[in-house]
């Protein structure tokens, strides 16, 4: 490189006097001292001599090289490529100039201005390996790039964040490729992760209007909507034309409001309105995971008090199927599926509940539900007189009546053999049914679920007609007479 002279700038007034010659000499000096702390590793020594070199010669341009290896060592990036870029200007053969410039470049993510700087490189030295190599890098950034666009337009976030690593490899301090796989991470729920990215770049740079949004939008979807519009407001000051700022500040308004119309409608008992108002605020934001869930049990709450039990459940699965861990959703389809009978789902979903949260309540429920299966596999007395299970003795006595009469195998004795048979089986049970429900300690054994046989209660050894005959008062007591094909009356003796 040819000597330049030395305008000096910022000197020390006795310097003034020097020579253009004693002053390269001093810079030298400077420069000199500055390598022997960059070899140490003291870089904050090697800026402040580098500086004082420069500032001695400053048309130098292997000053400014040197100064800039110095700042990438700092991780100063952007100020290494100001030095990099008036090293190339004051000498445009500087090959470690450009090499350092388009390392600058590619490190901020700028890989079209680092591409143009390597080949810059290799018109001067064609067989340079690290421009090769560099320019290789350039263009697998610039490839991730191009299907990291085409994954967030299909919504593949995963594949964002994979292009976003591979690319951050070799553009470390790109704060937009940081940016975009934090959004992406906030968007696949891993909130943690995409809050930590948006926090390091926050600690480098507190005005960041998009590290503000993504810290924003983990809050947004973590249901923390308060303080999510605070960062949302925070992030548009700093950028008023922050489009997705607005746009989730808005949605994040707007979904708080129509939550909370919903909560006030239920409050007041006005359930279709509340239905009405959580369905709409299911609609503003599909990819708001934790806010639609707890949307969806709401509804589901709602649908249980207006005896759409059915709707009830589907709205729990929804939101169990976007919030795995969502307990609350899964104790209300669980008691949806106690009311509808479904006691083989109910205990399914108490188990969950149980090996997720082990309380004595969420014990008590599961064991009141394995109660209400077991009882569900033996034959429903109740059901077979068509009492409900709070009948008195009065109503069952008068179902019995009813009902036995109705099967009685002489009223079938016309009928035919297939016929007879089924009505006979009919018959026994209702004589089954009554000789429990009737005897105060069969029935309360039969209620808790206990088996009946525990206590040498076996269902085999009574006899249906002996019942019979005992509620009708003894052997002649009655009879049936045709009075017509079909038509079968009785009478007592």
């Amino acid at each position: 490189m040819a000597t330049e002279s030395c305008d000096a700038v910022n000197m020390d007034p006795d310097m003034e006097l020097l020579s253009d010659e004693e002053l390269e000499r001093e810079a030298e000096s400077f420069k000199e001292q500055g390598n022997a702390f960059y070899v140490k590793k003291d870089y904050a020594e090697a800026f402040n001599y580098y500086t004082k070199a420069i500032d001695m010669c400053p048309k130098n341009a292997s000053y400014y090289g040197n100064r800039a290896a110095t700042l990438m060592m700092l991780c100063r990036y952007r100020d290494a490529l100001e030095d990099c870029q008036q090293a190339v200007r004051l000498d445009n053969t500087f090959i470690k100039g450009h090499l350092r410039e388009g390392k600058c470049h590619l490190l901020l993510g700028n890989a079209m201005a680092a591409s143009r700087c390597f080949q810059r490189v290799l018109e001067l030295e064609s067989d340079n390996s690290q421009a090769q190599q560099e320019l290789k890098n350039a263009e697998s950034i610039l490839e991730y790039e191009r299907m990291a666009e085409i994954g967030f337009e299909k919504r593949d976030f995963r594949m964002v964040v994979f292009c976003m690593d591979r690319a951050l490899d070799s553009a470390s301090a790109c704060h937009k490729f940081k940016i975009l796989k934090a959004e992406c991470l906030a968007l696949l729920g891993r909130y943690p992760e995409a809050q930590s990215v948006a926090s390091d770049i926050l600690r480098m740079d507190s005005t960041n209007a998009d590290a503000l949004y993504v810290r924003g939008l983990c809050l947004y979807y973590e249901d923390c909507i308060d303080k999510a519009v605070q960062f949302f407001v925070q992030a548009l000051r700093m950028a008023p034309d922050h489009d997705k700022a607005r746009l989730a500040c808005r949605n994040a308004k707007a979904l708080k409001a129509k939550k909370e119309e919903g909560n006030k409608a239920f409050k007041e008992g006005n359930y279709e309105a509340a239905c009405e108002l959580y369905s709409e605020a299911l609609t503003i934001d599909p990819n708001n995971i934790k806010t639609n869930a707890k949307l969806y049990c709401n509804r589901a709450t709602v649908g249980s008090k207006l005896k759409k039990l059915e709707q009830a459940i589907e709205d729990c699965t929804k939101a169990i199927k976007l919030d795995e861990t969502y307990i609350k959703a899964y104790l209300r389809r669980a008691q949806c599926y106690m009311d509808t009978e479904q006691y083989e789902e109910a205990v399914r979903d108490y188990e969950k509940v149980y090996q997720t949260e082990k309380t004595k309540e969420h014990k008590q429920l599961l064991k009141n539900a394995q109660l209400e299966l077991k009882k569900s596999k033996r034959k429903d007395y109740y059901k077979i007189l068509g009492v409900d299970k709070n009948a008195t003795e009065e109503e069952i006595k008068k179902a019995y009546r009813k009902r036995a009469l109705l099967h009685h195998p002489d009223r079938h004795s016309g009928a035919s053999a297939e016929v007879q048979k089924e009505e006979e089986k009919k018959f026994k049970e209702v004589g089954e049914a009554f000789s429990v429900l009737s005897d105060a300690k069969k029935k309360s054994r039969y209620d808790t679920g206990q088996d009946l046989e525990d206590d040498g209660m076996n269902m085999g050894d009574f006899d249906a007609n002996n019942i019979f005959k005992a509620f009708f008062g003894g052997p002649g007591g009655f009879s049936f007479e045709a009075s017509g094909p079909g038509n079968f009356f009785f009478q007592f003796g």
